[in-house]
């Protein structure tokens, strides 16, 4: 300090420097009070603290990516804004409220009106999920109060492919429906803060998305060509169980809930049980076989129906002559199964029924399917229908799967949704017999092979396909009549060492000019399956000819 300041500082009056002293001591004596009573809050823990009551967001559910067996994803969670309001910064409610529900048609202005104007609030959800378009439309409003957070939203790349099998989730993100609904309730799916993302490993499928694009078109067109009502069908692997495509139609967008809800865009597949028609065959047959009742040279007699406890039994196409047991299957003879299965007898018939799990219900990871419809009081006449598939009525997967092990060696199949390296069932001793195995494998064959077969529109040249067809009256109101029918076809590929099943059902097809005017399998789920096996066999690894077999 310069002499001249030091003069200037000494020059004041006493009186001012007075001042200036008893200001300094106060200041210093209320930091002092302050310092002591803040370290006595914090030795003795007193005191008491103002909280404002505020409602805590809702934390968000994060889901493992769903892909398919090849890596392709399925579903995955993306960050989106989702609005909210906390009512107690909101200024002005009824214009709040108005300028909301204009935005958003779907918020109701007399609702917002109470929920904002309810001032102990301080967290309400007005819309989640938004869109680009409308985030745009929240933000040029700028009203007070009214805020977005980051939350993760399910989303599903693949259109429509496997609709019913992927499910949906609810507008918490929480599975509901089909795979989404197994993730929750096998723990993989978390709670997080914000958009975070799941820290649990993708959930990897046993489908194949080439393929099950390939099913869902060929289905697609079964549909127009024939003016079904409605169409599913399976791949299986016969070997593993896993489901390598399934599709039903009518279908919606995957994930779309409420589109779900709709009565035609049920999953046919796992969650209908029918009766499926003369498919039910190959079962008689394998039955009969394994009975020993196939005896060389036997002849059925076929020439007239069977009238028995007011019923009357024929064929479609009556051959009215004697069939030996290829004849019966060949041509699809009810009057032929019928006489089988009274040979082989209701014990016998049920234990088969049960080996292939046709008489129980089947679960996978979509959840428990119905429980087969059996005859309540089985009588003599329950035998004969069951023998060309009336009187039974199954899921067409549980079918599908029973066909499976009736091909494979006899080694039970559960069908499973999830891709899997080895079989289900590992070690168990095979349900049906070799022979019969070997018998069943080289009729399928002939039936698509031979001229008296009904399956000839379903082979494909250097795939060795084998099948059986089914056309079942579908029972109405009043009976069987006038009600159309269900017809299906089950193939087997390659036939004499089979790697997959393929099952598809057309539901009250007409007779059209693409059919050459028919209804029947053979005229309709032939030759769809026929399209189905050419575009997928190459997709799934198998050469034409010998090198098919060779593959395995």
């Amino acid at each position: 300090m310069t002499a001249s300041r030091r003069k200037s500082a000494h020059a004041l009056p006493l009186i001012e420097r007075r001042r200036l002293l008893v200001a300094g001591l106060g200041l210093a004596g209320l930091f002092a009070a302050e310092a002591t009573q803040l370290g006595a809050l914090a030795i003795s823990g007193g005191g008491r603290t103002r909280q404002q009551p505020i409602e805590p967001f809702a934390r968000s559910i994060a889901r493992p990516d769903i892909v398919d067996r090849t890596g392709r994803l399925i579903a995955t969670d993306i960050a989106t804004p989702s609005l909210f309001a906390d009512p107690s910064r909101v200024i002005d409610v009824d214009e709040t409220a108005e300028k909301l529900a204009t935005a958003f048609p779907a918020l109701e202005a007399s609702g917002l009106r109470r929920d904002l104007g309810d001032k102990n609030r301080h967290f309400l959800w007005l819309k989640r999920g938004l869109d680009p378009d409308e985030e745009k439309t929240a933000l040029e409003l700028g009203l007070p109060g009214v805020a977005f957070r980051t939350e993760p939203r399910r989303v599903y790349p693949i259109g429509q492919n496997a609709a019913q099998t992927i499910g949906f989730v609810d507008i918490e993100n929480r599975g509901a429906a089909g795979i989404e609904r197994w993730i929750d309730a096998m723990g993989r799916s978390e709670t997080v803060d914000g958009p975070g993302r799941s820290s649990q490993e993708p959930i990897v499928l046993s489908l194949d998305l080439a393929v099950q694009h390939a099913l869902r078109q060929e289905l697609a067109k079964a549909i127009a060509d024939t003016k079904a009502e409605a169409a599913a069908g399976v791949v299986l692997d016969v070997r593993t169980g896993e489901v390598i495509a399934a599709s039903s139609l009518p279908d919606f967008l995957t994930g779309d809930a409420q589109a779900s809800l709709l009565p035609a865009t049920i999953d046919r597949l796992t969650t209908g049980s029918y009766e499926l028609g003369s498919v039910f065959k190959t079962v008689t047959l394998a039955a009969a076989h394994e009975a020993g009742v196939l005896t060389p040279g036997k002849l059925y007699d076929a020439r007239l129906p069977i009238r028995t406890g007011g019923q009357e039994i024929d064929d479609f196409h009556p051959t009215r002559r004697l069939l030996d047991a290829a004849g019966v299957f060949l041509h699809s003879s009810n009057i032929g199964a019928a006489k089988m299965a009274t040979e082989v007898g209701e014990i016998r018939l049920r234990s088969i029924l049960a080996r292939l799990g046709l008489t129980e219900p089947q679960a996978t990871e979509l959840g428990q399917g119905p429980r087969p419809l059996l005859p309540v009081e089985w009588r003599p006449v329950s035998t004969m229908t069951i023998a060309f598939g009336h009187g039974i009525a199954v899921t067409p997967l549980q079918f599908a799967a029973a066909m499976a092990t009736l091909v494979n060696g006899g080694q039970p199949v559960a069908p499973t949704f999830l891709k899997r390296a080895a079989p289900a069932v590992v070690d168990a001793a095979p349900v049906i017999g070799e022979a019969t195995v070997g018998f069943m494998r080289d009729l399928l064959r002939r039936n698509v092979t031979s001229p008296d077969g009904t399956g000839g529109k379903a082979d494909v040249p250097g795939y060795e396909v084998g099948g059986k067809t089914g056309t079942a009256d579908i029972l109405g109101d009043k009976g069987y009549a006038g009600a159309g029918v269900l017809t299906s076809f089950l193939a087997t590929f390659p036939a004499s060492n089979p790697r997959y099943v393929t099952f598809v059902l057309l539901w009250r097809p007409q007779a059209t000019p693409a059919t050459q005017g028919s209804r029947t399998a053979g005229a309709n789920a032939a030759p769809l399956t026929g399209r189905l096996i050419t575009r997928i066999a190459p997709i799934l690894g198998l050469a034409p000819g010998r090198e098919a077999a060779r593959a395995l």
